[in-house]
């Protein structure tokens, strides 16, 4: 139902997006890009299997590493999880999930170099924190009625066992399906970075504009991604983490002094560590107008991926609904799982040789996977409603039974994701767009980890913020 405080809000949202369209970077850039992208689409529709001569170890690599960071992430998440209510264990998590896994990567590689240990650690940094704080809201939706029926004498321990985790196991597993399909994606992302994953190969074949290679490579994740319900069983991952921690490459340890002299010296402004205080302001007058250009370029990049992601959710959700479309929603069903299957950072490279280097590239790639993502999950939820015996059909039913139902709930899934919105916004500066990213990429260029780490650190809380924002305005709708 539209409540006059949603409607303010869906107001105010594309109201965001029109300012963020005329302020940003967004205008589109002189191409010819006819010829490429015809090349592109032949290379979609012949993909050539045969012209990665690695092609099976890609594949393997980018599930290894999505296994072991979430099978890591999960177990050090359910560690934390009862420690959630924890001021320092909250805030903590926060500001670890709120640095993209990229970015993890990039620091890691400073001390273990392009290792196994880099890519698990990538994924597993920022994913415990997400695991601990669904796991912690998920447990304190158990029933209360089934942890009152326990004896008094019940330790604490059996009382989490039985009285919370039993009856929300359905939930906490499924949760963690969906960031293990998560970890896929952000594995082939890592490729972009140096790692032997699919995204390694599909950067590579796109650049030098071997379309057929990078097709096959991109029908290959989407298959993986697709085929997850089947291949997914307990048996076969526990199988898979077994063979992924043999084939895990053996990491060469950098030494103690260098890791102690990087965290205690690198990442540390030397005017600080010198006590030198006019130094420091210096070194922050010279570092603010890169962090304030790149603040900027991320929250306006963001806040148009972000009205955007509404408006294609609204237009994409009923064509993949079964109560609106009937067995046709199979068709809108698989779109969605395109869109939302993508890796965002390989969208914006695609978009980028048709509309040219702006951030308008940027803000549609987020906004298709994102819109694809909502509106999938409406669609489910759609699905699952209660009609009436006396309910319309067809677009009627749409129209005035269904969303009116789940529009708050898209509305509140949307607010959720701009959060991960604002994190993929500061990636896109590995593609050159001048966000954050770009900013902590070309640092590390230069070997200024000080400088680096500031940005990672101002980056994060952007996330935190946005998301504190993001929850006041859902609890005041």
């Amino acid at each position: 139902m539209m409540t006059p405080r949603l409607r303010r809000l869906t107001l105010g949202l594309l109201v965001l997006g029109g300012v963020c369209a005329v302020v940003g970077d967004v205008g589109l850039v002189a191409t010819e890009p006819g010829s490429e992208l015809l090349r592109l689409f032949q290379g979609l529709l012949m993909p050539d299997f045969l012209a990665t001569e690695r092609l099976f170890e890609a594949l393997f690599a980018t599930v290894a590493f999505a296994l072991l960071g979430v099978t890591l992430g999960a177990v050090v998440g359910a560690m934390l999880a009862p420690l959630y209510h924890l001021r320092l264990v909250r805030y903590g998590c926060g500001l670890l999930r709120s640095v993209h896994e990229l970015f993890w990567a990039l620091l890691l590689m400073q001390l273990f170099g392009l290792s196994g240990l880099t890519g698990v650690l990538a994924l597993a940094i920022p994913f415990s924190a997400m695991f601990a704080r669904i796991y912690s809201d998920l447990l304190a939706q158990a029933p209360a009625t089934v942890e009152q029926a326990l004896p008094y004498q019940t330790r604490w321990l059996d009382r989490l066992l039985y009285g919370r985790l039993a009856p929300m196991w359905p939930a906490l597993a499924s949760y963690t399906r969906y960031r293990f399909e998560c970890a896929i994606r952000s594995a082939t992302v890592l490729g972009f970075i140096g790692l032997p994953t699919l995204g390694f190969y599909l950067e590579s074949a796109f650049r030098q504009g071997f379309y057929a290679q990078g097709g096959a490579l991109l029908w290959l994740l989407l298959l993986l991604i697709g085929s997850l319900r089947w291949w997914g069983r307990p048996a076969l991952l526990l199988l898979l983490l077994a063979l992924s921690l043999w084939w895990l490459p053996p990491m060469v340890w950098p030494g103690g002094q260098w890791i102690v002299q990087f965290l205690t010296e690198g990442i540390w402004p030397a005017p600080l560590r010198q006590g030198d205080w006019a130094g420091l302001w210096q070194w922050a007058s010279s570092l603010f107008p890169l962090a304030a250009d790149g603040l900027v370029n991320t929250l306006l990049v963001s806040g148009l991926a972000l009205a955007i992601s509404l408006v294609l959710t609204l237009l994409l959700w009923p064509w993949a609904s079964r109560s609106v479309m009937g067995h046709a929603s199979t068709v809108g069903q698989g779109v969605l799982l395109f869109g939302r299957s993508l890796p965002e950072l390989w969208l914006a490279f695609v978009l980028m040789l048709v509309l040219g280097p702006s951030a308008l590239p940027a803000a549609l790639a987020l906004a298709l996977h994102n819109g694809a993502l909502v509106a999938f999950l409406t669609a489910r939820e759609a699905d699952r409603l209660t009609l009436r015996p006396d309910a319309p059909r067809g677009w009627n039913r749409h129209h005035y039974e269904l969303l009116p139902r789940v529009y708050p709930g898209m509305v509140n899934l949307l607010m959720y994701r701009f959060e991960s919105m604002v994190r993929e916004t500061a990636m896109m500066g590995m593609l050159g767009i001048a966000t954050l990213g770009f900013y902590v990429d070309s640092a590390f260029e230069l070997f200024r980890f000080d400088e680096a780490m500031a940005l990672i650190l101002l980056s994060g809380l952007l996330n935190l913020l946005v998301e504190g924002a993001c929850r006041r305005a859902l609890s005041t709708r």
